[in-house]
């Protein structure tokens, strides 16, 4: 099985950091991509920040110069530096992971973790 495990959500003020951690652990092969998206209260789930195997890197508009996301490959670990954080940053934020699992099968598909709360209120 794959798990995917994160951590470092709370409460935290306006223009404070929050740093998340994912790992993902299990029978992976390997893992294509990381990311990070969040579910704010009434809205749809939308993409924060992904990276690749690669290292590429991808922002949603609303968190560019703000969260930087990066990873450590070897632990299969991908993290999301926030920083000037605002209220509206306030979400669920959920750890998504494209995995392939076996190197007899060519196939990935996407592995979720549980969300973590971020709450950004004074």
């Amino acid at each position: 099985q794959v798990q995917l495990v994160e951590s470092g959500g709370g409460l935290v003020q306006p223009g404070g950091s929050l740093r998340l951690s994912c790992a993902a652990s299990g029978r992976i092969f390997s893992i294509n991509a990381m990311g990070w998206y969040r579910r704010a209260p009434g809205k749809q789930r939308e993409l924060v920040a992904t990276i690749t195997n690669g290292g590429s890197t991808n922002y949603a508009d609303s968190v560019k110069g703000r969260f930087t996301i990066s990873s450590d490959n070897a632990k299969n670990t991908v993290y999301l530096q926030m920083n000037s954080l605002k209220p509206e940053d306030t979400a669920v934020y959920s750890c998504n992971a494209n995995i392939r699992r076996t190197a007899i099968s060519s196939y990935s598909t996407d592995y979720w973790g549980q969300g973590t709360q971020v709450t950004v209120s004074s």
